[in-house]
């Protein structure tokens, strides 16, 4: 299959067969690192890192990752570069295009990794956006394959603000055949469109997805339980209010009874400890948070060697 030189920007972009490649690959390169194997597939390549948001994950996984496979990353932030300060997106995804291999962005708005990816030349990777995360939810797919043993017909639960991850799971869970309940108040759930392509998605493989303002009937029975915080990136100014609302989908031990008892408990960190998931949770037996973390590293791995290479 055709990788190379293309541009990842949504899990909605790549056929089921095409993410379980990705996935089969990162589990490789993961085994192969904890051998002591070097795996130099990108050397003297190098991919310059567009930050508009702070990161912890993102920017130490890539860079990480490059340098594992025999790359280079570049490191701009908002300060270092002219993005959107007097000069337009497409010029400067044309100069970043002549003199790198690839791009990843984390940015506020998906239009602008739309734009760097239209007129780079190279391929663009979303780090994140407002609508979407779909590096993470590699990584999500690569944890639960690792624990489960499978995709298709687990059960995912999702509940709190439904945000860039809660969609990109959404496309992941269509793209895989999983079943996915998102439980979020009302005003707060999924985008509808967003929803409506995932759906769509979702006849080919048998995938289920649903919506629901209950966090217990998200959760019955369920084999991953995943939250996130409740006032994302650019939202601190809401946060008392949504955390009034959103305190019945706190991830505590009594809604975790309601899930499978052999599930697992996921966040894509960082988490606010005490509000949508507490410690007895986070740092409890069901909890793969970390591993969920590092496979960051693992995912984005196989996702820059196929399409840098």
């Amino acid at each position: 299959m055709a990788f190379r030189g293309r541009s990842f920007l949504s899990m909605d972009d790549y056929t089921s067969e095409e993410i379980h490649t990705l996935l089969r690959l990162a589990a490789r390169l993961k085994d192969e690192t904890y051998a002591g194997i070097a795996h130099p597939l990108l050397p003297g390549k190098t991919l310059a890192m567009i930050f508009q948001k702070t990161s912890t994950r993102t920017r130490v996984s890539f860079e990480v990752g490059m340098r594992q496979l025999g790359g280079h990353a570049l490191f701009l932030s908002s300060s270092d570069i002219q993005l959107k300060l007097g000069e337009t997106i497409a010029d400067t995804a044309r100069v970043l295009g002549r003199m790198v291999n690839g791009i990843m962005a984390r940015v506020f708005a998906h239009q602008d990794v739309v734009d760097l990816a239209r007129c780079s030349g190279v391929p663009v990777i979303n780090g994140l956006s407002d609508l979407l995360h779909p590096c993470q939810a590699l990584a999500d797919l690569l944890t639960i394959h690792e624990h489960k043993g499978k995709l298709a017909d687990l059960k995912l639960a999702y509940v709190g603000d439904s945000n860039n991850v809660t969609h990109s799971l959404l496309e992941a869970a269509a793209k895989t055949g999983m079943e996915m309940r998102v439980g979020s108040p009302t005003g707060y759930q999924p985008d509808p469109a967003l929803l409506a392509r995932a759906r769509d998605a979702a006849r080919s493989t048998g995938a289920k997805l649903t919506v629901t303002a209950d966090p217990a009937e998200a959760v019955a029975a369920a084999d991953v339980i995943y939250t996130d915080t409740w006032a994302s990136m650019g939202q601190e100014a809401e946060h008392e209010a949504r955390a009034k609302i959103m305190r019945p989908y706190q991830v505590n031990p009594q809604l975790l009874a309601k899930a499978a008892p052999d599930c697992l408990f996921m966040h894509c960190l960082p988490a606010h400890r005490g509000e949508e998931v507490v410690d007895e949770v986070m740092d409890g037996p069901h909890s793969v948070v970390f591993e969920e973390a590092e496979n960051r590293l693992h995912a984005q791995k196989a996702l820059l060697a196929l399409l840098m290479s």
